[in-house]
């Protein structure tokens, strides 16, 4: 279907509209706070950084306003972004003003990473590859599991754990029930 609007889909889009729905809930995570830590400002619009591995070395533009837009628009925008990182070409008002961040340390292999906050952002995501492995099924039963590991950095000046865990815990729900997440997209 994708292919159809001429998008090439991929699990990140996924991601990235499950970061922002997971925000709409937790807010904080979406705001940015100034160098002495006396004022904190919760951004309206989701613009959601990817990093990307270039030629140029790593670039973290961003997917403005993710929080209205549809997945294709989501994965369009994603595809534009790529093309142009790929060709040193994107502009100043692609890699400005992110209020989030998404790592995928995954397409690269990589598992684990503690992924480094974008100042003046709060929070970001280190997405590893996906792997499949064995589980138990609820019969005691081994099962494949297709396992994906996610490191999450905040700032906990203004974000504590407990917050960070709801976050991840929701955007979980999202990413692993994608019935649940169509359910909830505006």
């Amino acid at each position: 279907m994708a292919e159809a609007h001429g998008v090439r889909l991929s699990y990140m889009p996924f991601f990235i509209k499950a970061a922002s729905m997971a925000l709409l809930h937790y807010p904080v995570l979406n705001s940015s706070v100034d160098d002495k830590c006396e004022k904190i400002t919760y951004k309206a619009s989701h613009n959601i950084g990817i990093a990307m591995d270039t030629s140029n070395g790593l670039v973290v533009p961003n997917i403005k306003g993710v929080q209205g837009l549809t997945l294709l628009e989501v994965a369009a925008e994603l595809n534009r972004l790529q093309d142009l990182g790929m060709r040193g070409s994107l502009k100043t008002q692609d890699i400005t003003g992110g209020t989030f961040s998404l790592s995928n340390i995954g397409n690269i292999g990589g598992t684990y990473a503690k992924p480094v906050i974008l100042p003046p952002g709060v929070a970001i995501g280190a997405i590893g590859k996906i792997q499949v492995l064995p589980r138990f099924d609820a019969a005691g039963n081994i099962v494949k599991a297709h396992i994906m590991q996610v490191s999450w950095s905040a700032d906990h000046r203004v974000i504590d754990g407990a917050t960070m865990a709801r976050f991840s815990n929701l955007w979980k729900k999202f990413i692993e029930n994608p019935a649940t997440m169509t359910m909830h997209m505006k």
